[in-house]
């Protein structure tokens, strides 16, 4: 099937190399001619175990890149993959999907034969519907139904797994308008749907788009009360990893996101957890179990400044921060718990001093303002430490060498697999 996916982000990279993968001839439209020469160069503009490999294998044959929204009318469906970014109130900005819809119209405006759009960028029950479809019908001349369908595919990307999540997850929910458009998806998913591990859910629009936030938020909540009931733990001189691994027994359970520690971060969570509470109160209801779930978690980065200073005097101390990601596998530092413990190491009168296997020039980038030192490796960032934190659960800390610390205190936000004889002060931030 020929494919044209708008956006070359993190999703819209990722599912335009797994279905290259598949067998389908896409097409990545970018508006950065530096993200469109790197794809057709074979290069992957993100950093995401197992994408490299198949950019390099398929760009210039299956899998290309164009800053031309004319390329689209090549296609016989279009994924809308554009990002959604959080107001200050918690509401989504939808101006670049609002654009990237008007580009697509007016593309679609001169094709004769009939074309499937699919909102692929996470966003509330009505936007496809009530946003994207109006401005597509607007600038194409074509009503929806009548040669012009419409769908909604949230996806369920973790990063540092994504490619795997794609190609092979729990369940592909399609959310249609028609019968000729739950087709097309179907066939286009047929690879994976064939597969017994796969659920496959059709459904409305509404309840589509709904579905990717009520999963993000459940996993959300569920973590946050994890780690209250690891605080708990904490308080009565308890282990919450075993506690939390019986409880992890009962099947209406599961032993899934049951690993206490200093909170979630990144692009998805606290973007989408935002977006729900906002959009609850928007409707008249107030989401009072969502908003102590981000209390929860919005707590945990003091929890474990508190702690540190239980030992340490922060005041002038050289404080090594593990890890910047905001989990391992991926470079990607937005919402990372590591820059909250930063910003309150900093407020402490400490000299922070982090490293991070790949998420340095990240946090550089984005946050050029924010108080801490880099260093090269683990262990220069320990070197002559007064204390350190564990702040993402990158493998290679689990080797690492205290020795050089000037005070071997360490406390472990993650869990990391480290002895603790070779330390004065070893602390789990809730065990």
């Amino acid at each position: 099937m020929n494919v044209s996916i708008v956006g070359s982000g993190y999703v819209g990279t990722t599912i335009a190399a797994c279905l290259a993968d598949l067998g389908h001839e896409v097409v990545n439209v970018e508006i950065d001619q530096d993200i469109v020469d790197a794809i057709n160069a074979g290069d992957a503009p993100i950093h995401e175990p197992g994408l490299e490999e198949r950019i390099a294998d398929h760009a210039g044959t299956r899998l290309r890149a164009t800053t031309d929204y004319g390329e689209v009318r090549d296609t016989d469906v279009t994924f809308l993959c554009l990002p959604t970014p959080s107001t200050e109130d918690g509401s989504l900005e939808l101006g670049p999907m609002r654009a990237g819809a008007e580009s697509l119209g007016g593309a679609l405006a001169t094709k004769e034969d009939d074309h499937l759009v699919v909102v692929k960028s996470t966003v509330l029950p009505g936007t496809t519907e009530e946003v994207v479809g109006p401005i597509l019908e607007a600038e194409s001349g074509t009503q929806v139904g009548e040669g012009l369908e419409l769908a909604m595919n949230p996806e369920f990307l973790r990063m540092g797994t994504a490619v795997s999540d794609f190609l092979a997850p729990d369940k592909v929910v399609l959310g249609t308008t028609s019968d000729d458009a739950a087709s097309t998806l179907r066939a286009l998913y047929d690879p994976i749907l064939s597969s017994e591990e796969t659920d496959l859910v059709e459904t409305d629009l509404r309840e589509a788009e709904l579905i990717k936030y009520a999963n993000n938020a459940f996993l959300a909540a569920k973590v946050s009360l994890v780690n209250e009931l690891g605080n708990v733990a904490k308080e009565y001189g308890a282990d919450a990893y075993e506690v939390l691994e019986a409880v992890g027994l009962d099947d209406r359970i599961s032993a899934r996101f049951m690993r206490s520690g200093l909170g979630w971060g990144g692009s998805c969570f606290p973007k989408d957890v935002d977006a729900l509470r906002a959009g609850a109160r928007e409707q008249g209801y107030e989401p009072d179990l969502l908003d102590a779930a981000v209390a929860v978690n919005d707590g945990q980065p003091r929890r474990l400044v508190d702690l540190l200073a239980d030992h340490v005097d922060l005041e002038g101390a050289r404080i090594a921060v593990l890890g910047l990601s905001f989990k391992p596998g991926t470079d990607d530092v937005r919402k990372s718990r590591a820059l909250d413990v930063i910003r309150r190491l900093d407020e402490r009168g400490a000299r922070p001093v982090a490293y991070d296997p790949v998420a340095i020039d990240n946090v550089r980038e984005r946050y050029p303002d924010l108080p801490a030192a880099y260093a090269d490796s683990a262990s220069e960032a320990l070197e002559e430490a007064d204390g350190a934190v564990v702040a993402t659960d990158w493998p290679e800390f689990d080797d690492c060498s205290f020795a050089g610390m000037a005070r071997r205190v360490v406390v472990d936000g993650r869990r990391i697999d480290v002895d603790a004889a070779d330390l004065e002060v070893y602390e789990g931030l809730t065990w």
